[in-house]
């Protein structure tokens, strides 16, 4: 009977574990629902200058490397092909919404340690690129399979944040 009692106080703090971290996903996405909707992907893209395989890591408000856009399926992690297109960048990640950055958009592009409660062990383990939407700037993350390309990309994403007024 012990046994019993003890099984169900353990399957019941389980319970309100997975309670309480639904919750605070539904209330994240509650006090994010006045984010700018992110940008569509056009129809038609120009041929990739740089490509790359990995993972999309997340979004999240600039500046706060932990607070992951939860808005739709923005905050799922999933693996992803990272394509710099003329039209800016090209995210075409598998079982969720491509993303889309469109050029004039991107403000600063950088390596990164961690980004939405993903670190890494070296300071170059994930491309970030920072972007503007309607006044709001985003960090977004993603971890390539091939990192000798992120030297390439950040310089690429540095001349078009400068082409569009950007930091970088």
């Amino acid at each position: 009977m012990t046994r019993v009692l003890l099984v169900l106080l353990v399957f019941l703090f389980f319970a309100l574990c997975v309670y309480g971290m639904w919750h605070g996903w539904k209330r994240r996405q509650a006090k994010q629902a006045d984010l700018p909707a992110f940008p569509a992907r056009p129809q038609t893209l120009g041929a990739p200058k740089l490509a790359t395989t990995g993972v999309y890591i997340g979004t999240t408000n600039a500046g706060n490397w932990q607070d992951r856009v939860q808005v739709g399926d923005i905050g799922h992690r999933a693996e992803a092909t990272l394509s710099l297109v003329p039209e800016g960048i090209a995210i075409d990640r598998t079982g969720a919404t491509p993303i889309f950055i469109p050029a004039e958009s991107i403000r600063d592009a950088r390596t990164d340690r961690g980004l939405a409660g993903k670190v890494m062990f070296s300071e170059e383990g994930l491309l970030v690129v920072q972007w503007e939407n309607q006044g709001h700037l985003f960090d977004t993350g993603f971890r390539g399979d091939d990192k000798e390309v992120y030297e390439e990309l950040v310089a690429a994403l540095s001349r078009k944040a400068i082409e569009h007024g950007g930091k970088a």
